[in-house]
């Protein structure tokens, strides 16, 4: 198949990408040495729908180094990095991805990327195994399984799941210790205010934060503001999440009492409208709204244009909504994925770690062949990723003798 991409000649910029986050990620260096001796995915097409910046992509060379014939296709518009994006066709990567595309070309993209017929892909908020199933499912039969990046694929996963829709194995990455304990926590909480600080070029501290969700996302978001010197309150329709949020010092109320108080409002919830018109109606002029959720829904684009009586980009990925009042409110990076949208996504050390599931579980799946269904990461996969980084690190950690795993073994087995 033909790739379709930007510009070949953006490749040399593309690598020197690549090889600034391969010198960060050690478990992937570890993992592509035992690859290229075992050969795991020798004869085997692998599909990644994913964002295509570049530690997605050394991750698809790593694939690539274990015998497998790799194509590649974005997951978000604005996420994807022209010339990281030809640095991997130039490594014999078939790519079907350009920054900016419309969503005719996005569609047309995914579609492309699954007429690749892949044996194996990974996947990001779940539009892949969605285009699989609804338009190709007599092709599913011959597929190994897949796996899935991100909280908002494994909610429609598991929805098709309780449905007994889902004709393929896949396996719930996100759901990892190694993953969202570290990527959604940490990586998160990061990049997005590298992202946000990198659009505005404005101070945090003595800012008050709105963050709207308090699930992992959520709480690395709000640990990061706090960090940064920002005053932090947060949005949450779960009592227990409030409760955590509360003890973790900070202001919990309902988004409509946080909307006049708020400068910066970001949303990680993976929900739909939840800054709507309301909210607009009270945000104080000069208000800031982002979305570090997967889909752009999670900000009621279209009730603030409806609100608004002229909307113009005043910088990039920054678009000023002019209300009738005068006040004026700021859209980051079009209500997208803000960190990956306005900035480069997690840290190269984070991923490392998120990749290192994938392709182990890849691995896993070309090894056991489960049956169609969601299954989550193998408890041994979430240990050695967590092994190898430690011994990446240089830190030793205390091992049970054989009396104490004995005694706690004694114990599972009385329970």
């Amino acid at each position: 198949m033909k790739s379709i991409i930007r510009d070949i000649s953006l490749a040399p910029a593309g690598y020197d990408k690549i090889n600034w986050v391969k010198a960060h990620m050690p478990i992937l260096n570890t993992i592509e040495a035992r690859f290229k001796d075992q050969q795991p995915f020798a004869g085997k097409k692998v599909a990644i729908c994913l964002h295509l910046e570049a530690k997605t992509a050394y991750m698809a060379l790593v694939i690539q180094a274990g015998g497998a014939e790799v194509a590649v296709a974005g997951s978000n518009p604005l996420s994807t990095q022209d010339d990281v994006v030809a640095a991997l066709v130039q490594e014999g990567v078939t790519a079907f991805a350009t920054h900016d595309c419309s969503p005719e070309e996005y569609h047309d993209y995914i579609r492309r990327l699954a007429e690749f017929e892949p044996d194996l892909y990974i996947d990001d908020g779940g539009d892949f195994t969605q285009l699989l199933h609804d338009a190709y499912a007599g092709k599913l039969d011959h597929m190994i399984g897949g796996c899935e990046e991100t909280t908002t694929g494994i909610v429609r996963l598991q929805a098709m799941a309780r449905e007994s829709a889902l004709k393929v194995p896949m396996v719930a990455v996100n759901n990892a210790q190694m993953k969202h304990f570290f990527d959604n926590r940490y990586g998160t909480g990061e990049s997005v205010w590298n992202a946000i600080m990198r659009a505005t070029n404005l101070v945090v501290a003595g800012t008050t934060c709105v963050v709207i969700g308090y699930g992992w996302c959520g709480k690395g978001v709000a640990m990061r503001a706090k960090g940064l010197g920002a005053r932090v309150i947060v949005t949450e329709v779960d009592p227990i999440k409030a409760i955590e949020a509360m003890m973790d010092g900070f202001r919990v109320m309902p988004l409509v009492e946080a909307a006049p108080l708020g400068d910066v409002f970001i949303t990680v919830t993976g929900n739909r409208h939840v800054i709507d018109r309301d909210a607009f109606e009270q945000m104080k002029d000069q208000a800031i709204c982002c979305n570090a959720g997967h889909f752009d829904v999670e900000i009621n684009k279209e009730a603030l244009a409806d609100m608004a009586q002229d909307c113009r980009r005043v910088k990039p990925n920054i678009d000023a909504y002019s209300l009738a009042d005068g006040r004026k409110i700021y859209l980051l990076a079009e209500g997208r994925l803000v960190n990956l949208a306005a900035g480069d996504g997690h840290p190269a050390e984070i991923m490392d770690l998120t990749f290192g599931l994938q392709v182990l579980s890849l691995n896993s799946l070309v090894e056991n062949r489960p049956a169609p269904g969601l299954y989550p990461v193998s408890p041994a996969i979430d240990r050695e990723v967590a092994e190898i980084k430690l011994q990446a690190l240089g830190v030793e950690i205390d091992r049970l003798t054989e009396d104490q795993a004995a005694y706690l073994n004694s114990w599972s087995l009385n329970d």
